[in-house]
C-alpha cells in the first residue's frame, strides 16, 4: 500500500469505520434471507418453504422491498433533527425480532406483515449509516469514502448468504435466526464505538417535528403530489396480483390508471382556476420541487429495476435453468488441487441439489467481485463526473444480461454475475456520491432518504417484473428465459440513453448557467 493511501485511510474518523461495520452486520442479515428469498417463498412446503406463486413472489418482493426503500425519506429527517445514534437504536429493536418473526409465519398475510417489519427497521437504518459516511468525508476523501462503505456493503452480502446456504440445510428457520443474531452484534458497535455526527440534535434550537416534516416536502413536492404518484403504484400493484388470477387484466389497470390520472389533472384545473394557499393539502394543486432531483431519482430507478433481477429471478434461472456441475468441478479440482479435500467434501455436502451449486451460492460472486475490485474501480474513477460514471456502469449491464440470454451453464452465468459486477461497481456509488454532494449540510440524511426512492421504485418496478416475466417465460412457462433477460438488456439501454439525455440536456444546461 503507498504512503498516500495510508494518508487517506488516517483521515476517516472513527465514526466512519463504525458505521462501515454496522453495515457489515445489517448487509449479513439482509443478504442472508434476501439471497434466498425467492426460494424460500416459491420452494414446495413439503420442504420447509412457504410454496407460493411466482406472481405472488413478485408482490411481495416489490412491495414490500419499494417500502423499505421508501421510509428512509421520512427517518432520515427525523435522524438529522433528533441525532443518528438513537435511530440506529431504534432500527436494531425492531429489526432482532422482525427477521425472527420472518421465519416462524408461514401464510401471505402474516409473512407481508413480518417482511413489512423488517421494512421499517431497515428502513431506519439505511439514510442514517449513508447520511454519516457523507458527513466524515471531504469533497477530497468522499469517492474512496463511498467505495470503501460500497466494499464493506458487499462483505456483508458475500458472508451473509454463505452462512444462510450452510443453514437452509439444517431447516429454514435458522436462516432467520442468523438474521438475528447479526443485528444484535450491532448494539456492541453502536454503545463503544460510534460518536454522534450531527449537531442539530444538541443545539438550542432544533427545527420542530413539524419544520422537518414540511422541510422533508419541499424536496420533490406537495401532498398532493405523493397522493397522485402513489394512486398509480397501487394500480400497477394490483395489476400484478390480480391480473394471475383472472380478477383483472392488464388492459383493466391501464384504463383505471389513465381515469387516474385525468381525474387529477382536471382537479388541478378546478382548483388553479381559485387558488388559495392556506386550503387544506387535499385542496391545493399539484406542486414540484426539485424537479432535477425527481427527475435523477426516476431514471436511477431504471438501473435498480434491472440490478434487481440478480436476486429476484437469477437464482430461479439458475435452479430451474442452468447446469452449474462445471462450475462445482473446477471449485472442486481447486480446492483439492491446494489439498482443501474435506473442505470440497463439506462443501459438496451443503449443496441442495447434488453435483449442483446452490442458486445463492453463484450469485455471491457478484459480492466476491466487488470485495475485491471495488476500492480499485472507485480510485479509477474519481476523476470522471458521476454522471459519466453512471451511463458507463449501465451499458455493463447491458453486456451482461446480454450474456446471461444464454446462461445455460454455469460459467456462462458466472460471466454475466461478474461483468455485471463490475456496471454496479461503477454506477452505484457514484450514484450515492452525487446525491450527498448536492444535499445541504443539514439535510444530508433527508436527501440521502430520498436517494432511496429510485432504489424503492426499482425495486418495486423489478419485483412485478420479475414475477410477470418468470410466470411467463420460466419453467412454468413458455420456458423461454432467454427471451426474459432480452427484456431486461433492454431495458437496461433505455436508462443508459435517458442518463446520457438527462446528462447532455439538464446537468450541462444548468452547469452552463
Amino acid at each position: 500500500m503507498s504512503e498516500s493511501s495510508k494518508i487517506r485511510l488516517k483521515e476517516f474518523p472513527s465514526s466512519f469505520w463504525a458505521v462501515n461495520t454496522m453495515e457489515i452486520f445489517e448487509r449479513m442479515a439482509w443478504y442472508g434471507f434476501f439471497a434466498v428469498s425467492s426460494l424460500y417463498i416459491t420452494g414446495p412446503v413439503s420442504e420447509g418453504a412457504l410454496g407460493f406463486s411466482d406472481e405472488d413472489r413478485g408482490v411481495l418482493q416489490g412491495v414490500v422491498t419499494f417500502f423499505l426503500y421508501l421510509f428512509p425519506v421520512v427517518t432520515g429527517a427525523l435522524a438529522d433533527r433528533y441525532g443518528y445514534k438513537r435511530m440506529f437504536f431504534a432500527a436494531y429493536l425492531v429489526l432482532v425480532p422482525a427477521y425472527f418473526l420472518l421465519g416462524q409465519f408461514k401464510t401471505f398475510p402474516t409473512f407481508f406483515l413480518a417482511f413489512m417489519l423488517v421494512a421499517v427497521g431497515a428502513a431506519m437504518f439505511k439514510p442514517v449509516v449513508v447520511g454519516t459516511v457523507s458527513r466524515v468525508t471531504s469533497e477530497r476523501t468522499a469517492s474512496m469514502g463511498f467505495g470503501i462503505f460500497y466494499m464493506m456493503v458487499n462483505i456483508g452480502g458475500f458472508l451473509g448468504p454463505i452462512v444462510a446456504g450452510i443453514v437452509r440445510g439444517w431447516d429454514w428457520k435458522y436462516v432467520f435466526i442468523a438474521s438475528s443474531c447479526w443485528i444484535a452484534v450491532n448494539f456492541i458497535v453502536l454503545t463503544f464505538f460510534f460518536k454522534e455526527p450531527t449537531d442539530e440534535s444538541k443545539s438550542a434550537n432544533p427545527r420542530s417535528l413539524k419544520k422537518v416534516l414540511s422541510d422533508m416536502v419541499e424536496v420533490l413536492g406537495n401532498g398532493r403530489f405523493f397522493l397522485f404518484v402513489f394512486g398509480l403504484l397501487a394500480f400497477l400493484v394490483l395489476g400484478s396480483k390480480y391480473t394471475s388470477d383472472g380478477s383483472f387484466t392488464w388492459t383493466h389497470i391501464w384504463m383505471i390508471s389513465g381515469a387516474w390520472v385525468v381525474l387529477n389533472f382536471v382537479y388541478d384545473f378546478i382548483l388553479k382556476s381559485n387558488a388559495n394557499a392556506d386550503r387544506h393539502w387535499l385542496l391545493q394543486p399539484m406542486k414540484l420541487g426539485d424537479w432535477r432531483f425527481g427527475l435523477f431519482l426516476l431514471l436511477m430507478s431504471g438501473f435498480w429495476t434491472c440490478f434487481n433481477q440478480i436476486f429476484y429471478t437469477l437464482p430461479l434461472h439458475i435452479r430451474d435453468f442452468t447446469d452449474t456441475s462445471d462450475v462445482l468441478r473446477a471449485i472442486n479440482g481447486f480446492l483439492n488441487g491446494i489439498g482443501l479435500s474435506d473442505f470440497a467434501a463439506s462443501l459438496n455436502s451443503s449443496m441442495k441439489t447434488e453435483g449442483q451449486i446452490n442458486p445463492e451460492y453463484m450469485i455471491n460472486f457478484n459480492a466476491g467481485a466487488i470485495i475485491l475490485f471495488q476500492v480499485l474501480v472507485s480510485y479509477l474513477v474519481t476523476r470522471l463526473k458521476p454522471f459519466t460514471t453512471i451511463f458507463w456502469g449501465t451499458v455493463i449491464s447491458i453486456v451482461s444480461f446480454s450474456v446471461l440470454i444464454f446462461g445455460a451453464t454455469g460459467w456462462i452465468v458466472l460471466a454475466g454475475i461478474i461483468i455485471f459486477s463490475f456496471g454496479e461497481m461503477m454506477a452505484s456509488p457514484k450514484a450515492k456520491e452525487y446525491t450527498g454532494r448536492i444535499a445541504p449540510p443539514d439535510k444530508v440524511a433527508m436527501y440521502m432518504g430520498y436517494f432511496y426512492w429510485c432504489v424503492a421504485l426499482g425495486n418495486l418496478f423489478g419485483g412485478i417484473l420479475s414475477g410477470q416475466l418468470y410466470a411467463k417465460f420460466g419453467v412454468n412457462g413458455s420456458q423461454q428465459p432467454g427471451t426474459m433477460w432480452a427484456i431486461f438488456a433492454l431495458l437496461a439501454l433505455f436508462t443508459a440513453l435517458a442518463i446520457f439525455a438527462y446528462d447532455r440536456l439538464v446537468i450541462k444546461r444548468v452547469d452552463a448557467n
